[in-house]
């Protein structure tokens, strides 16, 4: 407790006093660009790793990174968060971030180790789409090889479940939001990003494909449909 203690004070000491304009701007209203939806993991940090300022990123954590679909019980409060950023906040970019190493993915892919963490078993069973994937089509591969799967796999079905929330379908059909999958690398501190039309992760840059890209929504008349 200590140490954070200490790091807000050196906040408020040094940082704060180089940011009060930015801040006095953010106390009224925030405007963020994008839905951050990543895992509870410590070791992914959304500001540091995309080197954002506060009021950038409206940020959703939850273990694992699970979206569960629209109107499905568990949702958590994930539901609100995604209706709030994407109807009331009009955030043009959901990115769903997983990350290597990580402890859900590898207790979805080994179960019985939930056996003591019965909330933590029932969250995760929004993962199941992406074990399936993967347990059925890459057999014989080492653990440590699945689990990489795996958390790109998760990340590509949560992005499916995120699709049935309202608010999100609703601004995908007027291509005012586009949809993001990234999977970030701790070790190496890369980030690689899901491209839609090659069916793979390739590395982040200026030009990677959106998981969804922008389409128009087609206006017609009474008249057309007769």
């Amino acid at each position: 407790m200590n140490k954070l203690i200490d790091g807000f004070l050196r906040f408020k000491k040094n940082v704060f006093p180089q940011k009060r304009a930015l801040f006095r701007d953010l106390a009224g209203a925030q405007s963020p660009t994008a839905l951050f939806i990543t895992c509870a993991d410590s070791r992914v940090v959304p500001d540091l790793i995309t080197q954002s300022q506060p009021g950038d990123l409206f940020i959703c954590r939850t273990v694992g990174n699970q979206i569960p679909p629209h109107g499905s019980a568990p949702e958590g409060g994930v539901a609100s968060s995604i209706e709030y950023a994407v109807h009331a906040l009009g955030v043009q970019h959901v990115i769903v971030c997983g990350h290597s190493d990580c402890g859900a993915m590898n207790a979805v892919l080994h179960p019985e180790r939930l056996k003591d963490l019965p909330s933590t078993n029932a969250w995760l069973k929004n993962a199941a789409a992406a074990r399936s994937v993967v347990l059925e089509n890459y057999v014989g591969l080492v653990d440590d090889v699945l689990l990489h799967l795996l958390a790109e796999e998760n990340i590509v079905a949560q992005i499916e479940n995120l699709k049935t929330h309202p608010a999100v379908a609703a601004r995908l059909a007027r291509g005012e939001l586009q949809l993001h999958g990234w999977f970030y690398h701790i070790h190496s501190g890369d980030i690689t990003t899901y491209d839609a039309q090659a069916g793979r992760f390739a590395p982040l840059d200026h030009g990677s494909a959106t998981a969804t890209p922008p389409r128009r929504i087609y206006h017609f008349s009474a008249g057309d449909a007769a």
